[in-house]
């Protein structure tokens, strides 16, 4: 069955940085756009970063809100998706998801459990 197992959450200072990877299984990862979205209570969900498949050029999309801070990116013999966060805000404290779906979609067909992350002021 298809499993999204993210890692890398944590608590971080202000200004600094973490890594989040998304391994990924019981799908051809390659043909996938692979999402990141966060979300905290009260609140809407947020895409905060997109990568296409392999299928086509690769493309990445990013709000404003984390453009220039956030790095999408995959692997696709590892088949995983990370997401570098760099310049880290206290708003951006959430959980970060993982998903993925075979076209791009803003409701993606699969969905990981989160990981929690907590940026300190």
């Amino acid at each position: 069955q298809v499993q999204l197992v993210e890692s890398g959450g944590g608590l971080v200072q202000a200004g600094g940085s973490l890594r989040l990877s998304c391994a990924a299984s019981g799908f051809t990862f390659s043909r996938y756009w692979m999402y990141w979205f966060r979300q905290t209570p009260g609140k809407q969900r947020e895409l905060v970063a997109a990568i296409s498949s392999g299928r086509s050029d690769r493309t990445t999309y990013y709000p404003n809100s984390v453009k220039g801070r956030f790095t999408i990116s995959r692997d696709d013999a590892k088949n995983t998706v990370y997401l570098q966060m760099n310049s880290l805000k206290p708003e951006d404290t959430a959980v970060y998801y993982c998903a993925a779906s075979d076209l791009w979609r803003m409701n993606p067909e699969y969905w990981g459990q989160g990981t929690q992350v907590t940026v300190s002021s």
